[in-house]
């Protein structure tokens, strides 16, 4: 009876952490709280630059371009976890995501995704008993979670997925709606 009390209270507490609950470095340092996105529809994505998924920047900007007045974010979160895929420093990944993908969408401090340093934003996002949702590992750069305008974990894609493919667009525009 205690356990079932116990895992009842925790997932009462999970179903209402948001990613409103969080602050996180920008790319150039400073502290971001999650709220400053309240009411959109959030992209979250691990980012590389040396990877055979980099360039899926170029579509996720599009992408951001396209949505954005509609009320969605993009959120890059750049990870060196998955062979060494982002080495830079901060400055170094601001200049070649600018330089060679234009990119416009917010950019945040390299944070680790899994592991025993992991983001506590990332335990949220991969954890069910955090997010009320589901459980999901970060197999790679470029895993891409949605948030709903609540706040709350939606789905996640595994990083091969382009942000054009129908599926996505699809809990995109039922997250808008």
């Amino acid at each position: 009876m205690k356990y079932f009390l116990v895992l009842l209270l925790s997932l009462i507490a999970a179903g209402d952490k948001t990613i409103y609950d969080f602050k996180v470095k920008d790319i150039d340092n400073k502290e971001v709280s999650l709220n400053d996105y309240k009411g959109k529809v959030v992209v979250v994505i691990n980012v590389a630059s040396k990877c055979g998924f980099t360039p899926q920047y170029a579509d996720i900007e599009k992408f951001y371009q396209k949505y954005k007045s509609r009320g969605v974010v993009v959120l890059g979160f750049p990870c060196n976890q998955f062979m060494s895929q982002e080495p830079g420093t901060e400055v170094e990944i601001k200049e070649f995501c600018t330089s060679k993908f234009n990119v416009t969408f917010p950019m945040f401090s390299k944070v680790d995704v899994k592991g025993t340093n992991q983001a506590p934003l990332y335990k949220y996002l991969t954890e069910k008993a955090e997010n009320g949702v589901a459980d999901s590992k970060v197999s790679w750069n470029f895993q891409k979670y949605i948030i709903g305008k609540n706040g709350k974990l939606i789905k996640s894609y595994s990083p091969p997925t382009n942000v054009f493919d129908p599926e996505f667009i699809k809990t995109i525009e039922l997250a808008l709606n």
